[in-house]
């Protein structure tokens, strides 16, 4: 295969990685914050760890801003906007979702929910950002001037 078609295909294999990918934190923030609430996230799925060792507060303050981590950082990963800051975000948030349900259940299986996301993540992650062709980074990079060296202090 010739370095135009590789490179076309990584921008492609991006793309879908970056859709799908973006579109499962978006929906999942988008229904935590408009249909569930920040609240009762916090409440269902963050307060029962209170008998742990975690300070009451610390939950309040995640269970209530995950979902809005997600449907921001969600977003701008289907857009192809500041692509590794919100991977980077979304990369926490599975980390701490992780540490939770170890944290309940030590034999938890990842396997249905954390690794396919994260198998995404890092996917997009690790490819170059040039490849990412149908992306808004790219396109503002693209219009970027290019960098004088002159002026370069």
């Amino acid at each position: 295969m010739n370095t135009l078609a590789s490179n076309r295909n990584r921008a492609w294999a991006l793309l879908f990685a970056r859709l799908v990918l973006g579109l499962i934190f978006f929906m999942a923030g988008v229904w935590k914050v408009f249909q569930l609430g920040p609240l009762n996230h916090a409440r269902r799925w963050f307060l029962p760890y209170a008998n742990t060792f975690l300070p009451v507060w610390s939950l309040w303050a995640t269970g209530v801003t995950i979902p809005f981590v997600e449907m921001i950082a969600g977003g701008l990963v289907i857009i192809g906007l500041r692509t590794r800051d919100a991977l980077v975000a979304l990369g926490f948030v599975l980390a701490i979702v992780t540490f939770g349900h170890l944290l309940s259940e030590p034999l938890y299986e990842f396997h249905t929910h954390v690794i396919p996301r994260l198998a995404l993540l890092l996917f997009i992650l690790m490819l170059p950002r040039e490849d990412d062709r149908f992306s808004l980074d790219h396109l503002i990079q693209r219009r970027k001037p290019p960098a004088d060296e002159n002026h370069l202090a």
